[in-house]
């Protein structure tokens, strides 16, 4: 590429920045992701969301950028992100996440804070399927399940189906077992 005026300065590359639509950038960027990746029919979709590091300024009264973010496990790439706004937390973000992506027949996981109704049936409207954390704080649907489980473990899963599955992924020294 020819510079005659030598390489833009770091302002004009933060209005060009400023200029691009971040919604429509994810979108098209997730629509060349999809262009050369194929998510296989089961591929498990992490959904999670991380506090940006070093992304506050106290001085300035800025809190700490928060994403929630979608990973496809077995390409092993993002396949969007969302935001989480100031006044809000990842409950509001990841409805508008999943609406972006195109998950037909994979498998969702998102951790405790995901487990809304509203959550899982935009996973459902995106023709997924999902596994969902509880935590025992969230009160009446942990004693629920538990009480099934306890049931169905009393009657040696005679009335339940039962499968079992085990993972072990390593990557960047490090382990993860799933079970």
């Amino acid at each position: 590429m020819e510079l005659p005026h030598g390489i833009p300065s770091h302002d004009t590359f933060g209005r060009v920045f400023r200029r691009i639509d971040a919604q429509e950038f994810q979108k098209a960027f997730f629509e060349w992701v999809m262009s050369v990746n194929d998510l296989i029919q089961g591929q498990i979709v992490n959904i999670d969301g991380k506090c940006l590091r070093g992304s506050d300024d106290k001085a300035l009264g800025k809190r700490a950028i928060y994403m929630v973010s979608a990973w496809a496990s077995e390409n092993e790439i993002i396949l969007g992100q969302r935001k989480v706004d100031e006044k809000s937390n990842e409950i509001t973000a990841i409805p508008e996440l999943l609406r972006i992506l195109s998950i037909a027949g994979c498998i969702v996981i998102i951790d405790a804070i995901g487990t809304q109704t509203e959550i899982a049936q935009a996973i459902v409207d995106a023709q997924a399927g999902y596994a969902l954390s509880v935590k025992e704080n969230q009160g009446h649907l942990f004693e629920d399940i538990a009480c099934v489980f306890a049931v169905d473990q009393a009657h040696n899963f005679q009335y339940a189906s039962l499968d079992y599955a085990k993972t072990t992924n390593c990557d960047h020294s490090r382990i993860d077992i799933r079970e």
